[in-house]
């Protein structure tokens, strides 16, 4: 006769344990009175791969609002956003999504 073998159990959640969803971070980018207008569109374009249209639609909020949301993600990946916004010369930080 032969021993059984131990059966692992996943634990069972129980009701005081809240499950939060992962909240997503935004990077922001801020007007500023020193970057052309051009110079945003090519940067959106370059570092995030965004079509010309999509990064003049972006650039123009950030022209006529003072900011736009330019990308969403991880905590990490908006670091990531943030610091290569800095590297390029714009004003950028990041937020948790509303």
């Amino acid at each position: 006769m032969s021993a059984a073998s131990p059966v692992e159990v996943e634990p069972t959640p129980t009701s005081d344990e809240v499950v939060v969803p992962a909240v997503p971070w935004v990077t922001i980018v801020w007007n500023d009175p020193v970057n052309l207008m051009s110079y945003v569109t090519y940067v959106f374009q370059k570092y995030f791969g965004y079509p010309k249209s999509r990064a003049e639609k972006l650039m123009m909020e950030v022209h006529e609002d003072g900011k736009s949301v330019v990308s969403t993600g991880s905590r990490e990946e908006m670091e990531r956003d943030v610091q290569a916004m800095h590297e390029y010369g714009l004003w950028a930080t990041l937020e948790r999504a509303e």
